[in-house]
């Protein structure tokens, strides 16, 4: 049984009046001007009748005094919304609460609705289960949600809006019913079997349609920009011991995040900041130094640098500008900047992409601009829906298997498995929006969000 579900909920997403109506502080916790607390469930009015001597007009703050139907104490004045189903965000019967957001007041609101009949706490990410079961919005829509509340950047908040508005949705649906189309196409063939023209046309078209799509397809897997925005643009910083490494991270993330000492070897594990670069977001990792370490402790870093480097967008080879003959790079999986340090000692060699100090703080800030546009040249463009999940990447490439295997065997194929085949492609294109079979993602998606959303 997922969070929130009682045995008396439907597979339709309608509930019986038996659910529990649920509370919980939507806003964040400690010391505030404002706190929220919301309320959903068939119980929601009878608790603002009780603490907020009566329900307002729906959607219409209204001042009340708040008071412990218990004892009828006054435990704070503020405002109490109404939002009587299925016009709500859950599709229930909701409200909210909007109280001084001192932890006192805030405990004793809650306590005071907690106490009335039918009511609980809620558990994490309910509310926006329940929107998904009443309709309100789909998977793809609630992954948004998610992502937009976790929104670190700018771009990381302008994709997740989109798709928590419907645009991944609007575009998927456009691929299901492009498939439907070419399936009615197929089974005119079918219904006109008699007439010796009908389904061959009808069939050439069925089949010029799932090509184009099928090439559409294969377009949006290759295209991973929204998926690495979500994750993050990643840079390692690989370079010899001494060179320099933890010196330049810090002065990347303007803080002090790894330990600098002159000493070889200090660095042994993989340390990582994340940045907001230009509004995109950066996770710079500082590495162990490469070279023949004698120790498993430093060896393992090592062997961590190394696959840090090959796993990252941009490595940032550093090198002491004084080094006459530096270290072979490490072998890479994406762009290599050589970048020559401690430059206020000597000048930069000629092949050096870059130049910095960390001591002077010469080229520092041209470094971390050329990382900033090498992050929205990666990451950028992402204006459009694209999948941003590896369950949407999944599901994806099973609709893509199935269209082409029907491409693969069309001419030999009878009209009622081409059909068959395209169907499985559209219920596979129907898990992403959460059309069909996402009962095994909804526990795990929802329990990441917090309390109150």
């Amino acid at each position: 049984m997922g969070h929130g579900m009682r045995a008396d909920d439907t597979s339709d997403g309608a509930t019986s009046v038996a659910r529990d109506t649920i509370v919980a502080v939507s806003t964040a916790p400690g010391k505030a001007a404002v706190a929220v607390l919301r309320l959903s469930g068939p119980q929601a009015g009878a608790a603002l009748d009780a603490i907020a001597g009566g329900r307002p007009a729906p959607r219409v703050a209204a001042y009340r005094a708040l008071r412990s139907p218990s004892a009828g104490e006054l435990l704070d004045r503020g405002l109490a919304l109404w939002f009587p189903g299925p016009a709500s965000a859950t599709g229930e019967d909701a409200a909210e609460l909007h109280v001084h957001g001192g932890r006192a007041v805030v405990a004793a609101v809650l306590d005071a609705a907690l106490a009335l009949p039918g009511l609980r706490a809620a558990e994490p990410g309910e509310f926006a289960r329940r929107a998904f079961l009443a309709g309100k919005l789909d998977l793809a829509e609630a992954e948004g949600l998610a992502d937009l509340i976790d929104a670190e950047t700018e771009a990381q908040r302008r994709q997740a809006a989109r798709q928590s508005e419907g645009a991944l949705s609007e575009v998927v649906d456009g691929w299901r019913e492009r498939l439907v189309a070419a399936m009615a196409l197929v089974e005119a063939g079918i219904d006109f079997v008699d007439e010796d023209d009908v389904p061959a046309a009808a069939r050439q078209q069925a089949f010029e349609a799932v090509a184009e799509l099928a090439e559409t397809l294969r377009a949006a897997l290759a295209d991973t920009r929204a998926e690495r925005l979500r994750d993050g643009f990643r840079v390692a910083i690989v370079g010899a011991p001494n060179a320099g490494k933890s010196s330049l991270l810090n002065a990347l993330a303007r803080r002090e995040v790894a330990i600098v000492t002159d000493a070889p070897g200090t660095t042994r594990d993989v340390v990582e900041v994340r940045l907001d670069l230009g509004g995109y977001p950066v996770l710079v990792a500082d590495t162990a130094g490469l070279r023949d370490a004698a120790d498993a402790a430093e060896r393992e870093g090592v062997r961590r640098a190394l696959v840090r480097a090959r796993e990252a967008d941009l490595v940032l080879w550093l090198r002491d500008a004084s080094v006459a003959v530096p270290e072979p790079a490490p072998e890479t999986g994406g762009w290599l900047w050589r970048v020559a340090s401690k430059i206020d000692l000597v000048a930069a060699p000629s092949d050096a992409d870059h130049g910095v100090s960390t001591a002077s703080g010469a080229g520092v800030d041209a470094l971390i601009a050329a990382i900033a546009e090498a992050a929205r040249d990666a990451l950028g463009g992402t204006e459009h829906a694209g999948l941003t999940r590896a369950r949407h990447r999944e599901a994806l490439r099973a609709a893509l298997d199935e269209l082409d295997a029907v491409l693969g065997s069309w001419p030999s194929l009878a009209d009622e498995l081409v059909a068959e085949g395209l169907r499985r492609a559209a219920t596979d294109l129907g898990r992403i929006a959460g059309r069909v079979g996402v009962e095994d993602v909804l526990d795990r998606l929802f329990a990441s969000f917090c309390i109150g959303k």
